[in-house]
């Protein structure tokens, strides 16, 4: 197993923390939650001046709840599986015991004293709420200050910077983290998590209903607690008001082996490294050799047509999110000018004062266009592949005096648009590594079919070799 001072990340040795072999031992008193929350205090405690990732915790509380939840496996009557697992909340969602800043100066007061749906329903579960995790700027692009825990000078990712951070660094074995563009899963392939973006809708966003295309999902050090915390969310409050929620076996979906699958390249594939595309092409050569069918845009014309409509859809995606929240943060940034970065302000103000409203309307017309492009392969292929980002994480120094101010500071978002425009199911697989940097594999299914799509990703996880240059 890695140490936990370990730098140089190996996924073919990397074990990111697990909770539910540990909670095997719970009943008997082998172990217990509140042993298992102070070893992740201890590594918070070990970690965090240089990775960054919390914002606040609480750990008086956490104690407590950790202690209850002893007492509860004590007895034989967890509330779930997840029961005494520590967690962490990205900061963008409400926490009835903790301040809720998201990232912004304009919020360093903020405590509204109540649960986001997804919180309460892990409190129902019996999860340890442990502290918020660090995300940029309002979930936008302005980085925080959360480092990359196998290299410091690097970007953990964004928005779901902490999150992907404390699971990566092994401080916790699962964090909350939420995706607009691409705010989960590049930080699932710069850390080396397990992530799943589920469907659109299928976990309840509580307050945060502002956008068409936010979701929440989990980050974690395994596939099967990624899953279990994302039924327990789902199974105590539902999905987003109008959509069903996540369905699927209560217990981790068993692996699964696909029969055909589909490379998507999207504008990211030119902006790939040689190390990087590499690594990706000799997974894709292990799939072929276990009997996988890989289709490529060239072998296909449906897939090739699914392609050609993803031109430019960071763009369209990132235009469609800027008018969405515009109406809520307009008004931040006219009651706090000088507390919301000018990269905030561009992103979320004057791209959307430049889009307008028929453009809006445009928009949502080419991502209908995007979305049925896409169900025309659902019949052709059981999932689509891609590497989760354009490489692992990019350096970050922050921007420098007289040049002009990066786009993507926390990273390309090229590979992770596609699944957020079209509402569809995304796990990341821990399978790469490019100069001792995680580089995520990427599985994304069709709208609706998050526990087929998790097998297929679990059976890869399992089946496919890691591969590292």
């Amino acid at each position: 197993m890695t140490a936990v001072n370990a730098t140089e990340y190996d996924p073919a040795t990397f074990e990111g923390l697990r909770f539910h072999t540990a909670a095997r031992n719970f009943r008997d008193g082998g172990d217990s939650p509140r042993d298992y929350l102070e070893r992740c205090l201890a590594t918070i405690a070990e970690r965090e001046p240089v990775v960054r990732a919390w914002v606040v915790l609480n750990e008086a509380g956490a104690r407590e709840q950790a202690d209850a939840s002893t007492r509860r496996w004590r007895r034989g009557a967890p509330l779930s599986p997840v029961d005494g697992l520590p967690i962490g909340i990205k900061d963008l969602l409400e926490t009835r015991d903790m301040p809720t800043r998201m990232g912004c100066a304009a919020f360093a007061d903020n405590f509204p004293r109540r649960d986001n749906a997804a919180v309460w329903a892990l409190r129902q579960a019996g999860a340890v709420v442990l502290g918020k995790t660090t995300t940029t700027e309002l979930g936008g692009p302005e980085p925080g200050p959360t480092t990359n825990p196998f290299d410091p000078a690097r970007t953990p990712g964004g928005s779901s910077s902490g999150s992907g951070a404390a699971v990566g660094a092994r401080m916790v074995p699962a964090a909350i983290a939420t995706q607009t563009g691409g705010s989960l899963m590049r930080p699932a392939s710069f850390n080396g998590n397990w992530g799943l973006k589920p469907s659109q809708g299928a976990i309840n966003r509580g307050e945060r209903q502002t956008a068409s295309m936010t979701a929440h999902g989990v980050l974690a050090g395994c596939p099967e607690d990624m899953w279990l915390i994302a039924m327990a969310i789902a199974s105590r409050a539902g999905g987003d008001p109008g959509h069903p929620a996540l369905s699927g076996p209560a217990t981790p979906p068993s692996p699964r082996q696909p029969g055909t699958v589909a490379v998507l390249e999207t504008e990211g594939w030119g902006r790939l490294d040689e190390l990087s595309r590499g690594v990706f092409e000799q997974v894709l050569g292990q799939l072929e050799a276990s009997g996988v069918t890989v289709l490529r845009r060239s072998d296909d014309a449906v897939l090739e047509r699914f392609e050609r409509s993803l031109v430019g859809s960071a763009d369209l995606g990132s235009a469609i999110l800027a008018w969405e929240h515009y109406w809520a943060f307009r008004d931040i940034v006219a009651d706090n000018p000088g507390r919301v970065s000018a990269r905030g302000k561009r992103f979320f103000i004057e791209a959307a004062e430049k889009l307008g409203a028929e453009a809006y309307e445009e928009a949502l017309r080419s991502r209908a266009a995007v979305k049925a492009a896409y169900a025309l392969l659902g019949p052709r292929v059981d999932a689509v592949i891609a590497p989760t980002s354009t490489g692992p994480a990019p350096e970050w120094r922050g921007d420098q005096p007289g040049r002009t101010p990066q786009r993507w500071p926390t990273g390309d978002p090229a590979f992770n648009f596609p699944s957020s425009l079209l509402g569809a199911p995304a796990v990341n697989v821990p399978l790469m590594a490019v100069g001792g940097l995680p580089f995520g594999f990427q599985v994304m299914g069709q709208p609706g079919t998050d526990a087929r799509t998790t097998s297929y990703a679990r059976w890869m996880g399992e089946a496919v070799s890691p591969v590292s240059a």
